[in-house]
C-alpha cells in the first residue's frame, strides 16, 4: 500500500508540475531615427551644333532628378559656371579663349532664369522619398560672332536641405 500511495503522490507531482509553470516577461523598445537626405543626378545639356548666321535662337533642354527624404524642404540652384566673366543671365561657354553666351531657365518659355540666389532664381521643393524630375531650358541667343570650335563649360548643381 505504501507503494502505491508513493507513485500516486509522485504521480500527483508530476503532473503538477507543468500545470503550474511560471513565466517572466519583459518589454522592449524599437527605435529609429529617419534623417533629412537628398541626391542629385544632372543630365548633361548639349547645344549640338551652334550656327551663328541663324537669326533664330537654339534653344534645347536637360533634366535633373532629385531625391530626398519624404516632407524634406529643399532648394535646387545652378552656378554661373567656369566661364570668365559669366553671371547666371549671361553664362559663358569656352573655346581657346573665345566665347559663346547662354542662359539656363526654369521655364520652357524661357523667361526665369535658373540661378544660385535662394528665393529669387532657384527651384524649391519637397521631397516624397521618390525621384522628382526637374527640367532646365537652355538657349544660346543667335547671331553670336564666335568663331569656329568645340565650346563646354561646366555647370554645378547644388541641393540645400
Amino acid at each position: 500500500m505504501r507503494r502505491q500511495i508513493a507513485i500516486f503522490v509522485f504521480g500527483l507531482c508530476s503532473a503538477g508540475s507543468s500545470a503550474f509553470a511560471a513565466t517572466a516577461t519583459d518589454t522592449f523598445q524599437v527605435t529609429a531615427t529617419v534623417i533629412s537626405s537628398c541626391t542629385v543626378d544632372a543630365a548633361d545639356l548639349s547645344f549640338g551644333s551652334y550656327d551663328p548666321v541663324s537669326a533664330t535662337a537654339l534653344d534645347v533642354a536637360t533634366s535633373l532628378t532629385v531625391h530626398c527624404t519624404n516632407g524634406t524642404a529643399y532648394v535646387v540652384s545652378l552656378d554661373k559656371g567656369v566661364g570668365a566673366g559669366a553671371t547666371v543671365a549671361s553664362r559663358r561657354m569656352t573655346s581657346a579663349g573665345q566665347t559663346l553666351v547662354y542662359s539656363l531657365y526654369q521655364n520652357a518659355g524661357r523667361t526665369t532664369l535658373w540661378g544660385e540666389t535662394a528665393g529669387v532664381d532657384t527651384v524649391a521643393g519637397s521631397g516624397s522619398g521618390a525621384q522628382q524630375t526637374l527640367s532646365i531650358y537652355g538657349r544660346a541667343p543667335a547671331q553670336q560672332t564666335s568663331p569656329a570650335g568645340a565650346y563646354s563649360d561646366t555647370i554645378t548643381v547644388t541641393v540645400t536641405y
